[in-house]
């Protein structure tokens, strides 16, 4: 048996490679970045090879085996953003700095083909700070009845965007971070 500074870098050592086997997946949908820098961020915080993918980078063979799948969608017109929704985007993009990242699927269409699974789930969402409704539990549902069972503390985050196109609230990327460092910890 080993005391001391032995044992705590021999128990580190563990954690390590029991955390670094983990295969997570933090899928998003983005319109204008927000929601992509945001799951980069929780991608950084969970480490050892977290990968974040759009929609549609994260491919059945791309998720396959994930024991956690953190997904993130913005907030649009009160809830999880539908097909149609982004249709309307598209046809109308408003006043937006720049136009609209519509080249990968719905969080919505990618959650109702997604093949059964089997690790945890977690959600985020990235929305205006008054905004009525949200994403986060239409996420939870889906994966849900994909097999993917919601981690129990904690599963579902908010972050705030300053307008409608954002950009995200200052200290926003650093407490997605630290929500991936949390949901590390809570896998070992």
């Amino acid at each position: 048996m080993r005391c001391g500074r032995a044992a705590e870098l021999e128990t580190a050592r563990t954690i390590v490679r029991k955390v670094g086997a983990m295969k997570t997946v933090v899928v998003y949908g983005s319109l204008w970045g927000n929601t992509a820098a945001i799951a980069r961020a929780i991608a950084e915080g969970i480490g050892f090879g977290a990968q974040a993918l759009s929609t549609a980078q994260a491919s059945s063979a791309a998720i396959s085996g994930a024991d956690l799948i953190v997904a993130g969608s913005p907030v649009i017109g009160f809830s999880l953003p539908s097909e149609k929704m982004l249709e309307n985007i598209r046809a109308n993009p408003g006043k937006a700095p720049k136009p609209p990242d519509l080249s990968h699927p719905s969080m919505r269409a990618w959650l109702g083909a997604l093949p059964e699974g089997h690790g945890r789930a977690a959600a985020f969402e990235t929305r205006i700070w008054w905004s009525l409704g949200g994403a986060t539990r239409a996420i939870v549902r889906g994966l849900k009845r994909a097999g993917y069972r919601p981690m129990a503390k904690g599963c579902q985050r908010r972050f705030i965007v300053k307008g409608a196109y954002g950009p995200l609230r200052d200290g926003e990327l650093e407490r997605a971070r630290l929500w991936g460092e949390d949901l590390a910890r809570a896998m070992k």
